[in-house]
């Protein structure tokens, strides 16, 4: 096959990798796309939409199982793990097909194998070779593991969990961050029981200490079981499953050991280190425009340090895209990129925590106020506590909001909205949100911290 040039190649075809050639083919650049699995990366085939497609027949499981308390006589038979697999594996397929179909419309050729980038200007394919006036690093991340903790048998990553066709009857959890609560809370509505271990002091300790605290409250609600600051120190399996040593001498038993414990960035082997792309722990570092130690070469997505989130790959791939046509974009810096963690209960947050806020800003010009959701009707009806969470900068604007409960991953939305553009309170106050609806908790607390409360004490 003959050798082809392109304005751009990407080396990498998930979330981060397609949207630098989506925006690129929209501002008038040629585009190429390699790609060494499947078009759409982790987050379709392995993360984020299946997972969530197996929180959504959980979330299902559970509402059957309380449908009682609507009126509604449902008996909960059982879960058809067979049934769950498929719906999940439906929903990635035409999710897959639509993004093949969308990238063969734009006329965005891709191509298929290990692609090994072998100068600041060249990735080779098998026998061919693609050249681009621009190069695009976007390889992705893999499942870690702690250092000697072999993935085998029974212990396994996320991605075997995607694969599981049993339900397991007792689960251990290594990692209580995003992966290791939203497996628990999908294994849990299966009817296992389930035990996160995890070293930091709280679940979900990235989030406002609060929330991680209502989190908590609710995991026990549900017969969740954590050990929080547990050290683990090794793990041995036989016939009757697997058992979890913690450095404190006490043992679990489990069926399986899910190993959630992060991810690591896919830099090994492609070629990187050999062109001189700087690297740091195996993150391709980058500057503030996304530009690596190599002239003309970007990354993007879960190869550059901070957070790993598939809509942060997208903005880093049309910035991107946007910075070698000369535009000039703005870039969102992490703080400001929203997070969600799609668990029974969901949190979801945006902008700076009130300790971080302090520290950036002073202690004394932070105000923040907290609305439970025990004051908003729609919240009650779906049957959900948790709160809103709203952090100021006095007289000035929000700078962080952090929630929990049912569906607050549907506030994000506005949350977003008011944090990067740098709104006050006042101007948020002044809006209508329709009743009833969970969007009026964040305008409520925007009308405490504005000094006009209504139903906000």
């Amino acid at each position: 096959m003959s050798d082809q040039s392109f304005d751009i190649v990407v080396l990498g075809g998930g979330s981060a990798g397609y949207a630098v050639a989506l925006r690129a083919v929209q501002l008038g650049k040629s585009a190429a796309v390699v790609e060494k699995d499947k078009l759409g990366g982790t987050c379709l085939h392995r993360g984020c939409v299946p997972t969530k497609a197996m929180l959504h027949s959980a979330e299902v499981a559970d509402e059957v199982r309380d449908a009682g308390h609507a009126g509604v006589q449902a008996e909960l038979q059982g879960i058809d793990i067979a049934g769950v697999s498929a719906f999940r594996d439906g929903i990635v397929s035409k999710k897959f097909k639509g993004l093949q179909g969308l990238l063969k419309a734009k006329g965005i050729p891709v191509f298929e194998g290990e692609g090994k980038l072998t100068s600041p200007t060249t990735v080779q394919v098998g026998d061919q070779t693609l050249t681009g006036r621009n190069i695009v690093l976007a390889t992705g991340s893999y499942a870690k593991t702690l250092p000697g903790l072999e993935i085998t048998g029974n212990v396994i990553t996320s991605e075997q969990a995607l694969q599981l066709d049993w339900i397991p009857q007792r689960v251990a959890i290594l990692g209580g961050g995003v992966i290791g609560v939203e497996f628990a809370s999908v294994w849990r509505a299966f009817g296992a029981e389930v035990t996160i271990i995890e070293g930091l002091p709280h679940l979900v300790a990235n989030e406002e200490e609060s929330v991680s605290k209502q989190f908590e409250r609710a995991y026990k609600k549900r017969g969740i079981q954590f050990k929080l600051g547990a050290r683990f120190s090794g793990v041995t399996q036989d016939e009757s499953g697997v058992h979890v040593s913690l450095e404190t001498g006490e043992t679990i038993d489990a069926d399986l050991l899910l190993v959630a414990v992060g991810r690591g960035p896919n830099t090994a082997g492609v070629g990187y280190e050999e062109v001189g792309v700087q690297l740091d722990r195996g993150f391709v570092t980058v500057d503030d425009r996304l530009q690596t130690s190599v002239p003309g070469v970007y990354a993007v997505g879960d190869i550059t340090p901070g957070l790993q989130l598939a809509h942060r790959g997208y903005q880093q791939g049309i910035f991107v895209a946007e910075e070698i046509a000369g535009l000039n974009p703005r870039k969102v810096e992490d703080i400001n990129i929203p997070k969600v963690t799609y668990s029974d209960p969901e949190v979801a947050s945006i902008g700076y925590s009130e300790a971080k806020a302090k520290e950036q800003f002073g202690e004394d010009r932070i105000e923040t106020y907290e609305y439970s959701l025990g004051g908003n009707a729609k919240s009650e009806i779906v049957g959900t506590t948790g709160s809103v969470k709203a952090v100021r900068v006095k007289d000035g604007p929000v700078v962080g909001v952090h929630m929990i409960g049912r569906r607050v991953s549907e506030l994000i939305g506005e949350a977003q909205l008011i944090v990067n553009w740098e709104a006050y309170p006042e101007d948020v106050s002044q809006l209508i949100h329709a009743h009833p609806t969970q969007h009026e908790a964040l305008g409520e607390t925007m009308l405490k911290l504005a000094g006009t409360p209504l139903h906000a004490i």
